[in-house]
């Protein structure tokens, strides 16, 4: 068994480690050599133009301050899938209604909202001594009291979320027809590491003391495997994260970085203002419509067709 726990405890790591952090360097450095030479952002509203005409300073910026406030609320807040729409074709009255997706919009928020104050309490395990934040999230996490170990309040809220999220494109035929196997396939991996961890610190416990000596090791590329077994399900636990994060940088959830490369989203909209000119542009020897009627033109008049020079 020590050679399967030398495998699931060190190697797998460090490999999953490798290729989540090659992977996401080679993507990021992709996106950033992609050429823009024009300004393309989204926008939604009015655009700066005459001192008369309020314009949307957040919907249609025109310099950083209005860029870094649109990215923000994008990033902390996913303002832009607030606005996702969805189509009903009322029987009734055989109109078409547009709604927007409140609930979608939720789930992704508290999603990722509640993953990242998962992430930050496993800081715990990496570090030590313990910083005070991370002690004070999970105080604040677990303020329910609810079971014996403490249930957090993240643990509830990730798996409703995720559960949506699953049952939403399961349920609605239109998300079953565009979606691909992948889009199954991250969130049921986000809802294993989730329910592994959960089922970990109710049903199947683990020594913590042991977990974070192996961590810690890990970290420190002072890797060993501590001489008290951890437990199988930790294991599992691990196995599922480490395959989340190999897959993280070749899936769409590597928009985590890409947002903030996003022409559409990190460009002022400033083509009134400024004049933008394409600095890949070169001479093109062009054939212009003087010179192709000279070409034809005795082809064209015998044709009956008009000139515009005789």
């Amino acid at each position: 068994m020590s050679a399967v726990y030398l495998a699931f405890g060190i190697i797998i790591p460090y490999a999953a480690l490798f290729i989540f952090v090659v992977g996401l360097v080679y993507r990021v450095v992709r996106w950033a050599r992609s050429p823009v030479p024009f300004r393309i952002p989204t926008t939604c509203g009015q655009q700066k133009s005459l001192p008369w005409i309020k314009s949307k300073k957040i919907e249609n910026p025109y310099n950083t301050a209005g860029v870094v406030a649109r990215m923000a609320l994008e990033v902390l807040a996913f303002r832009s899938l607030l606005r996702n729409t969805k189509t009903e074709l009322k029987q009734g009255i055989q109109k078409l209604i547009y709604k927007d997706s409140k609930l979608l919009w939720l789930a992704a928020f508290v999603f990722h909202w509640t993953l990242l104050i998962i992430l930050l309490r496993h800081l715990r395990l990496f570090v030590e001594p313990i910083p005070g934040f991370v002690i004070s999230i999970q105080r604040l996490d677990g303020i329910l009291h609810i079971l014996l170990p403490n249930l957090y309040i993240t643990d509830i809220l990730i798996v409703l979320a995720l559960g949506y999220l699953l049952f939403r494109r399961a349920a609605s035929a239109q998300l079953r027809y565009i979606s691909l196997f992948s889009d199954y396939f991250a969130v049921l991996l986000l809802l294993s590491v989730t329910l592994s961890g959960i089922f970990m610190r109710f049903i199947f416990r683990v020594d913590l003391v042991s977990v974070k000596e192996l961590a810690l090791g890990v970290l420190s590329f002072h890797p060993s495997i501590p001489a008290d077994a951890i437990g199988l399900a930790f294991y599992v636990h691990l196995f599922l994260v480490c395959t989340l994060f190999a897959y993280l940088p070749y899936s769409k959830m590597v928009h985590m970085a890409g947002v903030f490369l996003s022409p559409t989203r990190n460009l002022a909209n400033n083509s009134r203002m400024r004049r933008h000119i394409n600095p890949w542009d070169y001479p093109v020897k062009v054939h212009t419509y003087k010179e192709w009627e000279d070409e034809f033109r005795e082809h064209i008049r015998e044709s009956g067709l008009p000139l515009e020079k005789e």
